[in-house]
């Protein structure tokens, strides 16, 4: 009788499903927001930024113009500039356009079409300079272009209050993981949200339109058509408060009845009630941010606030 080899076929999991099928395993039930950010993900929140009641953005460009001579002033001639996450092109003219000296400016983020179309957009208006988009989770190690490389100084530009989508200690690890990438010399540039009242924020994550319920809802969406989920969108409700404890302002995916719901192949119970935990978008006072980083080596170098109070924008400097 002759053997016969069996070939095991090792199935590929991507980093969407592994990390989808692991939250909704998990109790309580979560995915992580940097998910959200498909093609449609990333235009509906850029609709998200224009509504009334998200004052984010509308803050954070007035700091930008307000303040872009005294922030450009932290970056030297002939930098590099790193944009963690490519989000509104309007942030990054303001920057490129008070700092036009520049060696290069590298966007990096997960969406690769809605940072070719960012960086499309960034060159017409300044063909000269070099924009060297990188796809990429910024959240991991990834390789920068030789010409950042080679510049004198690599400034990193995180702007959109991002950080605040991270736990305090992951935002920690962040801030030591582009300290790593940006290297010697490197100034970091952070939009946060600060702490406010509570009606302020509730109405920013619940608007009249619904935009970001359907912002929410649309990472069911991305699920059912990459995963072969069977989310019933119907099924669910956008559910979005601040929880002043933790100082953050949540966002679920809340279960209107017991449910059962296939992805990737696997069943996944809901009870009613039940909520995936889709978001935090922590809130912090300058004191704070500065705290945290200076923890993992950043020192202070700037603040600039808009007039109401609303949002920050942050300058630190790697310590030797």
């Amino acid at each position: 009788m002759v053997a016969v080899a069996r070939k095991t076929i090792v199935k590929e999991v991507s980093a969407f499903e592994h990390d989808v099928l692991v939250g909704l395993h998990a109790d309580p039930k979560h995915v992580p927001a940097k998910y959200f950010y498909d093609a449609e993900g990333s235009r509906l929140f850029e609709r998200i930024t224009e509504l009334p009641e998200y004052y984010p953005t509308r803050s954070e460009l007035r700091i930008l113009r307000d303040h872009a001579g005294d922030i450009a002033k932290l970056i030297p001639a002939d930098a590099a500039l790193i944009e963690f996450g490519n989000g509104s092109p309007r942030k990054a003219r303001l920057m490129l356009r008070a700092a036009p000296k520049l060696a290069c400016y590298v966007p990096v983020d997960i969406c690769g079409e809605a940072l070719e179309q960012g960086a499309r957009e960034l060159q017409r208006d300044a063909p000269r300079l070099k924009i060297l988009p990188v796809n990429a989770d910024f959240c991991f190690p990834f390789e920068l272009p030789p010409e950042a490389k080679a510049a004198p100084v690599r400034v990193g530009f995180f702007p959109g209050s991002t950080i605040g989508n991270f736990e305090p200690h992951e935002a920690a690890k962040f801030l030591r993981h582009a300290g790593t990438i940006l290297g010697t010399g490197a100034v970091m540039i952070i939009g946060v949200d600060l702490v406010k009242s509570s009606e302020v924020l509730n109405a920013a994550y619940n608007d009249a339109a619904g935009v970001t319920a359907e912002f929410n809802l649309n990472l069911l969406r991305r699920i059912n058509r990459e995963l072969r989920g069977t989310f019933k969108l119907e099924c669910f409700e956008h559910h979005a408060f601040f929880n002043r404890e933790q100082s953050r302002v949540e966002m679920h995916l809340a279960s209107l009845k017991r449910q059962k719901v296939k992805v990737a192949g696997e069943t996944i119970d809901f009870r009613a009630g039940e909520t995936i935990h889709t978001e935090n978008s922590y809130k912090y006072t300058t004191e704070r941010l500065a705290a945290l980083a200076r923890g993992v080596g950043w020192r202070p170098a700037g603040v600039w606030t808009d007039p109401d109070g609303y949002f920050s924008v942050q300058a630190f400097r790697l310590a030797p």
